[in-house]
């Protein structure tokens, strides 16, 4: 495993124009640059993809305000982990809309990891974290618009301190009031089943 480093420096960025706020972070004082040049690549295709998704949910291009942000839900143990936020409102329409979307990233590597990533091979991940966000959907009496099945193999995740946590967009699976149902499971309770080397499996770990 990579030698436990001090967090990565972070910056804030800002893509203006008429109507347009959008602040997104950058990564700097890496000392493999193209490691950074990766990470950084990586972040601001994001911010660009959730400016043109807007487009597509919204139907219109006619917008009077669009504001991105960010938050850094982890930076230490050589992971970085972030959330994006756009809120876009357009003309004629009753209310905005928001999307999230995240990157979890080895600073070492540069690696940008999948959630099946974060698991060992054939662990029926899927399977187990389903179970774990019905029981929390049961005990935190969440309305639903329908009925919950499974998270998607390639679900909305971040990962805050030593928990992951398991995300949907508005209107997904609850209604808008409810705002992003989001699901934190200890790393503790996936033991069995995480990568050990990955970055729940870095999380774990006590030193």
């Amino acid at each position: 495993m990579p030698t436990q480093t001090l967090p990565v420096s972070i910056q804030t960025m800002v893509h203006k124009q008429q109507g347009f706020t959008i602040y997104y972070p950058q990564v700097f004082g890496l000392q493999n640059t193209n490691v950074q040049q990766s990470i950084n690549q990586t972040i601001f295709q994001l911010m660009q993809f959730l400016m043109q998704q807007q487009y597509q949910q919204q139907g219109t291009n006619n917008f009077t305000e669009m504001i991105g942000s960010f938050e850094i839900k982890t930076n230490e143990r050589n992971i970085l982990s972030l959330s994006l936020s756009n809120y876009a409102f357009a003309y004629q329409h009753a209310n905005g809309l928001t999307l999230m979307k995240s990157l979890t990233f080895d600073t070492i590597t540069g690696k940008s990891y999948k959630l099946k990533d974060l698991f060992k091979p054939n662990s029926n991940y899927v399977e187990v974290l389903s179970k774990i966000v019905q029981k929390q959907i049961n005990e935190r009496n969440i309305q639903l618009l329908g009925t919950f099945s499974q998270i998607s193999p390639n679900q909305d995740f971040y990962i805050a301190d030593k928990s992951l946590v398991l995300y949907f967009q508005l209107f997904e699976i609850t209604p808008h009031y409810v705002g992003f149902p989001m699901f934190p499971i200890s790393v503790f309770e996936l033991q069995d089943i995480i990568a050990e080397n990955g970055p729940l499996g870095r999380m774990a770990e006590n030193n």
